[in-house]
């Protein structure tokens, strides 16, 4: 199918329907074609892999949370934690 550029930018959704069941649009101007309007080979989309770092965290201080004690405060302002 050949269009004009103001006719495919009247009829774009119209035009990509007919492109995503398989037609081949041709937008020209000026009677010279331009673009090809056609439905791209990789459409599929891919879900999401889920738990794909499953194991792969680490813990360093199970007790991470806890308040630092007077004497981890006074090695952390001194540089030796």
């Amino acid at each position: 199918m050949k269009v004009s550029v103001a006719e495919a930018k009247n009829k774009l959704p119209k035009l990509i329907k007919a492109a995503e069941n398989g037609e081949r649009i041709t937008i020209c101007r000026r009677g010279k074609a331009v673009v090809d309007l056609v439905r791209t080979a990789t459409s599929k989309k891919r879900n999401p892999r889920l738990g794909t770092m499953r194991g792969k965290g680490i813990v360093i201080d199970p007790n991470w949370w806890k308040p630092m004690t007077d004497q981890e405060v006074d090695a952390f302002l001194e540089g030796r934690y």
